[in-house]
């Protein structure tokens, strides 16, 4: 079956490709910039897939694609990435509609929240009214809403662990007495392939969930007692949504905007309406406690294969970052070293382990005091990690970096920063002829970048001579 899939490089969309080529589908991926999409991660398939770019929030004519699509998914959203998410989830919805009307496609699958209370968070909301846009003569529409999904990497597993890992005593507000109904990946998975081609989902919304109703003070208790931790909650009606935001947004890896909405979207309880969609499509429902404890059986086996800081979010250079795979030479300040290799293994080996639990090899100190910093002033900091120790491939988060060039046979690893700075900033990692080069570009923005480059030069003479030390050291 050929299957049109929107949201490819996504938290969803990752997992569930791989899942439609194993399953012998043939898959055109729908991506904002090809440049991020990693083909290597999907070698053994490549007779089965075909990339396509495509922006839907855009305007403009959308050049047509395959008339012989028989399947479309929607996984596109906008939350963590515009103030105004509603307006632009509203037009992408119409975009996709009307160029999936213009092919054969029977079936639209489109994965969105559990939405049975009758006043929603604003994002519960635009959820809704993208599911009223996709509504469509031309095709039919099978719409699966879901709660909170756990699974590594997960937005919702990331956050619940954040703060249970980190917080022994947390004062926390009062919506943390609402009820939602946590669903598995593995499962959102099963439900998305299952309905394929079932004539019976046809124009009908169904919600899918696990088998438990927690509160989410429940839901971060069981995840302390799977950790062996005790943990001591303490509610308060006195946090405002403003403050609880805050709280998240510091404490966890999350962005204020998307922690903004979710304290929204925390106070609606989230609870399915029953129906027997798992009972028709065989599908084994798992616990909470099941769940999370296949998140970290994957996390131990370092096979988490995709994360939701993986998407850009709220980043200014979401749509034009690889514009940046250039390194300027002009107009830029450089901090340029070079060193001499005893075991070119050892060091590959390092580079493309860097940040995330690894470290950054030579005072991570300073780099936590910066990441801390950052997140002061509204970046993303360093709680995003790294999803595998010891790969990284193009689009890929790296604490406050972004992947934008990753090659061990080419011998080189090129990072973009996402932190906050009054200007734009490369790390560049390569070896030639038995040489490490390592080189930090920045590229300042006005007098103000200027006076930054010269305030951190003292700091960058230290830790970057450390970590060429400790990357070519035998």
């Amino acid at each position: 079956m050929k299957i049109f899939l929107t949201g490819a490089t996504g938290y969803i969309g990752k997992r569930l490709l791989i899942q439609l080529l194993t399953n012998g589908h043939s898959v055109i991926c729908s991506v904002r910039d090809a440049k991020r999409f990693d083909i290597s991660l999907y070698e053994k398939f490549q007779n089965q897939l075909t990339v396509v770019e495509y922006d839907f929030s855009d305007e403009g004519i959308f050049k047509p694609i395959d008339y012989d699509i028989e399947v479309a998914y929607y996984l596109i959203h906008s939350m963590s990435s515009n103030a105004d998410f509603s307006k632009a989830e509203k037009k992408s919805a119409r975009n996709f509609s009307e160029l999936i009307g213009k092919t054969n496609c029977r079936q639209v699958i489109y994965l969105t929240g559990i939405v049975n209370e009758k006043d929603l968070s604003k994002h519960l909301q635009s959820r809704k009214d993208v599911e009223d846009e996709l509504k469509s003569e031309s095709y039919n529409l099978t719409v699966l809403r879901a709660g909170i999904i756990i699974g590594s990497g997960s937005a919702s597993f990331e956050i619940i662990r954040d703060l249970v890992e980190k917080l022994p005593v947390m004062i926390a507000p009062k919506w943390l007495k609402t009820l939602c109904q946590p669903i598995a990946i593995r499962n959102v998975i099963e439900f998305l392939t299952g309905v394929i081609g079932q004539e019976y989902t046809y124009n009908k919304h169904y919600d899918i969930a696990g088998p438990d109703i927690l509160s989410y003070k429940e839901m971060l208790l069981v995840f302390a007692e799977e950790r062996n931790l005790k943990r001591t909650i303490i509610s308060v009606p006195v946090l405002s949504p403003k403050i609880s935001s805050y709280w998240l947004y510091f404490i966890t890896s999350t962005s204020y905007v998307l922690a903004k909405n979710l304290v929204d979207s925390m106070k609606i309880n989230v609870v399915a309406e029953k129906n027997d969609l798992a009972e028709k499509l065989q599908i084994k429902l798992l616990s909470y406690r099941e769940s999370l404890r296949l998140s970290f059986d994957k996390i131990e086996q370092n096979d988490v294969l995709s994360t939701w800081y993986d998407s850009f979010g709220s980043y200014k250079y979401s749509k034009n970052v690889w514009n940046f795979l250039e390194v300027p030479n002009k107009g830029v300040f450089k901090d340029r070293k070079e060193k001499r290799i005893s075991n070119e293994t050892m060091t590959i080996h390092k580079i493309f382990g860097i940040g995330g639990r690894n470290g950054w090899y030579h005072a991570d100190y300073l780099w936590s005091i910066r990441g801390l910093i950052d997140k002061l002033f509204g970046g993303v900091g360093l709680k995003r990690g790294r999803k595998n120790q010891n790969s990284v491939s193009a689009g890929d988060s790296l604490d406050f970096w972004r992947v934008l060039y990753a090659n061990k046979e080419e011998k080189r690893l090129l990072l973009f920063a996402e932190m906050r700075l009054p200007g734009e900033a490369w790390l560049d990692f390569r070896i030639v002829d038995g040489t490490l080069i390592q080189e930090a570009t920045f590229r300042p923005l006005g007098l103000l970048g200027r006076l930054y480059w010269y305030a951190v030069l003292p700091f960058h003479g230290y830790i970057f001579s450390g970590m060429i030390k400790k990357l070519t050291d035998g």
